[in-house]
């Protein structure tokens, strides 16, 4: 869908009414009057034009009450499809989904080792390209292109400020994405985006304020209340792996000493595992191994207690950092996700421990911490996510 166009379908009446169908479908016009205090006509005039739109469409499923079956209304899934990227640090990964977060295609690009601002958006753009070819849309409107980067993203321009594991700063990518391709782009830091696409798709139900954390090669965090995602002040809001957990710890890429994500991501662990293997008997017989997070969790699950050591000691890492979040923001919800909790069996119940032991108050003790049922999913959903916030809620 051209820029323009998505712009003419924006009013806060008419995101009112789409969220409420969404929310709430099968729905009748009456009900919505009710529930959203707006006047039948005006209601009837906005679903008038959705319809004309292709976003809502109707059935005749209504319970009768003693007269005319009502017309029942809902959300077209299928008329529009956005494009959600879930862009480095390895790969560009890309997904085309109906408005109801369902799959069409997929698709995945590695980034080759050396990057310039221009050879990255390249990749990016011939990603994008390709699964709008391939993807079944059956000549429906793309409605937009969502970009989950990570790093610091400046949301209003969608630039990508720092991209520390790629090395590059300044990238305009919204501004090259709408040149290229015309439609509504929208670029949030990866971890943000995971947040939102758990608000919207991982079955958390209605709740107030949640924090999604992603652990994998770098540790980051968003925050979601009420619904929308919070940046901050100067767009850093969710750094969670920048907070420091040991003032005399190593030193950071980001230049401190002990942040948490230099305890909590997959290279960290391997390397203090590393560490274990080198000063135990063990290493006589194992010096040429080279560990990584993944084989250390193998190495755990097939009994090997030094490394399922290493694992339970980053669930005390990880529960320290999560325990000063929920003092801090006091979520009534976080979700774990990223390649670190694939150990989930040796980290969460270390996380939960650690949290039990140093939250303040028994509520607080009690904070629902579960790990992401949407997998690898997560953050390309909430790359779509971005797209579905400013459709359905006018954000």
């Amino acid at each position: 869908m051209q820029r323009g166009t998505f712009q003419l379908m924006k009013s806060v009446n008419k995101s009112i009414i789409l969220n409420k169908i969404r929310t709430a479908e099968p729905i009748s016009r009456a009900q919505i009057a009710k529930d959203t205090k707006l006047t039948p006509p005006t209601v009837s005039s906005i679903v008038k034009e959705l319809m004309e739109q292709g976003l809502v469409i109707e059935s005749d499923s209504g319970q009768s009450m003693g007269g005319r079956r009502p017309t029942m209304l809902h959300i077209n899934k299928t008329a529009f499809y956005i494009i959600g990227v879930d862009a480095g640090p390895d790969k560009i990964d890309a997904i085309v989904a109906d408005l109801s977060g369902s799959v069409l295609t997929r698709s995945s690009s590695q980034l080759e080792a050396s990057l310039t601002n221009e050879t990255f958006l390249s990749h990016l753009k011939k990603c994008i390209r390709s699964i709008m070819e391939e993807a079944p849309t059956n000549g429906a409107e793309i409605l937009g292109i969502g970009v989950a980067m990570h790093g610091m993203v400046d949301v209003q321009t969608g630039t990508s400020l720092f991209a520390p594991n790629l090395g590059l700063t300044n990238i305009p990518i919204k501004e090259e994405l709408e040149k290229e391709f015309n439609v509504v782009i929208k670029v949030e830091n990866d971890a943000r985006a995971m947040a939102l696409g758990e608000a919207w798709f991982g079955g958390h139900g209605e709740i107030d304020s949640m924090v999604a954390v992603n652990l994998g090669r770098g540790v980051g965090a968003g925050i979601v209340v009420e619904g929308k995602l919070y940046h901050g002040a100067q767009d850093i809001a969710g750094e969670i792996g920048h907070m420091t957990i040991d003032m005399n710890g190593k030193q950071c890429e980001c230049g401190n000493r002990g942040c948490l994500q230099t305890f909590a991501t997959g290279s960290a662990i391997a390397a203090r595992a590393q560490e274990l293997l080198q000063a135990s008997e063990a290493s006589k017989k194992d010096e040429a191994v080279k560990l990584t997070g993944e084989s250390v969790y193998a190495l755990a699950k097939a009994g090997n207690k030094i490394y399922e050591e290493v694992l339970v000691e980053t669930g005390v890492y990880i529960g320290v950092g999560l325990t000063n979040l929920i003092h801090l923001v006091n979520p009534k919800k976080v979700v774990l996700g990223g390649g670190v909790m694939n150990s989930t069996e040796f980290l969460l119940p270390s996380i939960q421990k650690t949290i039990d032991q140093r939250a303040l108050t028994p509520d607080a003790k009690h904070t629902d911490v579960v790990v992401t049922s949407l997998g690898e999913d997560a953050t390309l959903l909430g790359a779509v996510s971005l797209l579905l916030v400013e459709l359905f809620e006018g954000v």
